[in-house]
């Protein structure tokens, strides 16, 4: 034991005694970032507090789900009315009714969608209805996006597999990828006759933020039409996050297929995939792709997702635009005054923060920019400094509705300050 430790320091060495790593979920070591993780006591609206009563601005906020802020009290309320009713049943609720009828109503070509637990539930599940409409087993992904953990899907993902530094994972075996394309994010690439799906994130945001090139979309939706193979918009993360509709409805492209997870949930296990009626048909046990989920549909998720999706008018997405688009402004400002390489893309509610000299495009962008190693050192003089960021370069600032305008200055003045930190010691 660690003489004066501190409760965080204490608390990860008695995980990494009964949990692999000491976390549940890689990134949340800090392995690519150092020190030891904080361990969250408590969170309210943009700040949590860790167990050693430490106070942050927080912009991972549960990895966007928490559109809102935490514990807003609307959703608080909600799951507390559901869990008096019950935590779960394994039978069907109206809840999970009415949580369908707004995602559909408010997306368009979205006529089903099915409740699942968790967005690799939802991307695998599209991949396997892709196929199983299709007939065919080849599925194109991009280089960077990330589309969860399951085995044919971890090829060429950002996010905690490109943090870890890892080509894939061990313990998948070849014959799980081998229908898997990787190709370049950005470019259309050829799409055979043997090609079931392209999947892709509508906007990048498991290599930072990397938004569509113009075309690019276009291009896809088009090589998919003329190939017969279906286009999957993987919008766990920017669904209901860029607008109301999500990415397709801002980028003028519709998909065959939508996968969505995080704000719908509103914080709780809860991701979806939806689609128009004649493909979501085949799912059983309407038709014969298998797909089942003994927490599919939860109480609780379903009440916080509707408690969320009460609060997103438009005029909630142009107020968090307007947050997000200073604070990119201003970590640009505060970061290229100190002498640093940066850039602070936008796609809409998203932002990053990538130590470069020139726009990152693509994964390979994105890695030779977290290969500066100034992101590091630059999270931890931020979070010495109260303003918790993603602990890595590969992930994307959310910021929310819960953050006012004194958080955004206050996090642009400790920018300031940590990029003058970074500078010095380069």
């Amino acid at each position: 034991m660690v003489e004066h430790a501190s409760q965080s320091e204490r608390l990860f060495e008695r995980a990494r005694r009964v949990i692999p790593g000491g976390v549940n979920s890689p990134v949340r070591a800090f392995g690519a970032v150092g020190g030891t993780p904080y361990f969250v006591a408590s969170a309210a609206g943009s700040r949590l507090t860790d167990v050693d009563g430490n106070e942050y601005i927080d912009y991972v906020q549960s990895w966007g789900a928490s559109i809102l802020g935490h514990a807003h009290p609307k959703v608080v309320e909600a799951v507390r009315a559901a869990a008096a009713r019950g935590t779960t049943y394994g039978a069907p609720t109206e809840g999970e009714v009415r949580l369908a009828e707004e995602v559909t109503a408010a997306v368009p070509g979205c006529e089903q969608l099915r409740l699942v637990s968790s967005g690799t539930e939802a991307t695998m599940t599209a991949v396997r209805l892709a196929r199983g409409v299709t007939g065919r087993a080849r599925v194109v992904k991009f280089a960077g996006c990330y589309h969860g953990h399951s085995d044919g899907l971890l090829a060429g993902g950002g996010s905690g597999v490109a943090t870890l530094g890892l080509p894939g994972s061990d313990g998948v075996p070849a014959s799980a990828v081998a229908d898997t394309l990787v190709v370049p994010y950005g470019a259309v690439p050829e799409i055979g006759p043997d090609v079931a799906c392209v999947i892709v994130e509508p906007a990048a945001a498991n290599m930072g933020l990397v938004p569509p090139p113009p075309g690019f979309l276009e291009g896809l939706r088009a090589a998919c039409d003329r190939a017969g193979a279906l286009l999957v918009f993987d919008e766990v993360i920017t669904g209901f996050r860029v607008d109301r509709a999500g990415a397709s409805a801002l980028v003028g492209v519709r998909p065959d297929l939508f996968t969505f997870g995080k704000v719908i949930g509103g914080g709780l296990p809860l991701a979806a995939l939806g689609g128009p009626s004649e493909l979501m048909s085949a799912l059983a046990p309407a038709g014969r792709v298998y797909q089942a989920g003994t927490l599919s549909g939860n109480p609780l998720a379903t009440a916080a997702g509707l408690a969320v999706l009460e609060q997103l008018s438009q005029g909630a997405y142009a107020e968090l635009r307007e947050k997000v688009t200073r604070l990119a402004a201003g970590l640009h400002q505060a970061v290229s005054a100190a002498g640093l390489p940066v850039q602070v893309p936008v796609f809409s509610t998203l932002t990053s923060i990538y130590f470069s000299d020139e726009p990152v495009t693509d994964y390979d962008g994105a890695v030779r920019a977290a290969g500066t190693g100034l992101y590091a050192p630059f999270f931890q003089a931020m979070l010495e400094r109260g303003v918790a960021l993603a602990p890595s370069a590969y992930e994307v600032a959310f910021c929310s509705l819960g953050h006012s305008e004194a958080d955004i200055d206050e996090t642009i003045e400790k920018a300031a300050e940590a990029a003058k930190v970074v500078a010095a010691g380069r």
